[in-house]
């Protein structure tokens, strides 16, 4: 049996004691197991005992359920018993959660309109516990092509679009456009964006190529800004010139372009990849305003350190 009809959740998002509006399913030697019924609960003690096991692979919830999962979570943002940080990794993994049966969606344009909750719900909490804002993002380290690198940017890129003063619906925009800026990637062979070590010069020409097919995925759906294009076809551009695939430069880069290519790039620098170890956040910015100096939009580079100041209890060196 497949794990299609279902999408993975973290034993961490379910509360102890507490009724689930939906079945709670385990994936065990490719068989799907009824693990908690609609209504009932899960006793501390035995969350505790399959903590140990939960590496994101074995939890399940029917597709049909997605929508009563997404309300339990959002009871537990209103909580009165849940300290902000905690809110705040149940908020995460909650998304991820739902971020990786989405971007698994053929329909992009079902996946965007259906990823509005899950931005919505990152504005809220940043807007209500900025002091917790630094908890949405992974201490643990991820791999750099997953859901988990996705999200983050996404998080660095709706900081930095409320340092840079951006209204809420066009937060609410780049908040899309982040989660899917590589959404070209799906065109890109598994074995090369899985590769353990650096890439050779037949496969950079393959991953270089990336912005052109995101386009051309989000030019084949109806409704899709300007906007969220700009920041699929044009993250790996320079503010100076020379970027790619359009060797735009300056202003001629639209700011969500200038946005997730800043964002982006931090969170390759800092994230654990099988090739290389991750910089420490104040190495990385240094580096970006040194060595990568002209490739960035210079405002917004000062603004990045604004907001990772506001996310100082996580990044702080």
């Amino acid at each position: 049996m497949s794990t299609a009809g279902y999408f993975r959740v973290r034993l961490s998002t379910i509360r102890a004691l507490q009724p689930t509006p939906f079945d709670l399913y385990l994936y065990i030697d490719g068989k799907m197991i009824l693990y908690v019924k609609t209504g009932d609960g899960i006793s501390s003690e035995k969350i505790q005992k399959l903590h140990w096991r939960d590496t994101g692979e074995s939890f399940f919830v029917s597709n049909d359920n997605k929508q009563a999962y997404r309300d339990y979570v959002k009871g537990l943002m209103n909580s009165s018993t849940m300290s902000n940080d905690e809110k705040a990794a149940t908020l995460r993994e909650s998304s991820i959660a739902i971020l990786e049966d989405l971007f698994e969606t053929p329909d992009v344009g079902v996946a965007l309109e259906e990823s509005k909750p899950i931005i919505t719900d990152l504005l809220n909490f940043m807007n209500e516990a900025p002091g917790s804002i630094g908890n949405l993002i992974s201490l643990s380290g991820h791999d750099f092509y997953t859901y988990n690198h996705s999200f983050d940017v996404s998080i660095y890129s709706l900081g930095l679009g409320q340092a840079l003063g951006f209204d809420r619906k066009v937060l609410e925009e780049l908040g899309q456009s982040s989660l899917f800026h590589d959404v070209g990637k799906r065109m890109v062979a598994l074995e090369i964006l899985c590769k353990k070590g650096p890439l050779d010069e037949a496969e950079w020409v393959q991953m270089r190529q990336h912005p052109q097919w995101g386009l051309k995925i989000l030019n084949e759906h109806q409704g899709i800004s300007d906007a969220i294009k700009a920041a699929c076809m044009e993250h790996h551009e320079s503010w100076s010139g020379g970027g790619y695939p359009q060797d735009l430069s300056g202003q001629e880069i639209h700011p969500f372009g200038r946005i997730v290519a800043l964002t982006d790039t931090y969170d390759a620098m800092t994230t654990q990849r099988s090739y290389n170890v991750p910089m420490r956040p104040t190495e990385a910015l240094e580096m970006m305003k040194t060595k990568l100096q002209g490739r960035f939009d210079p405002e917004m580079l000062k603004a990045m350190y604004s907001v990772l100041f506001k996310m100082e209890k996580k990044v702080a060196s």
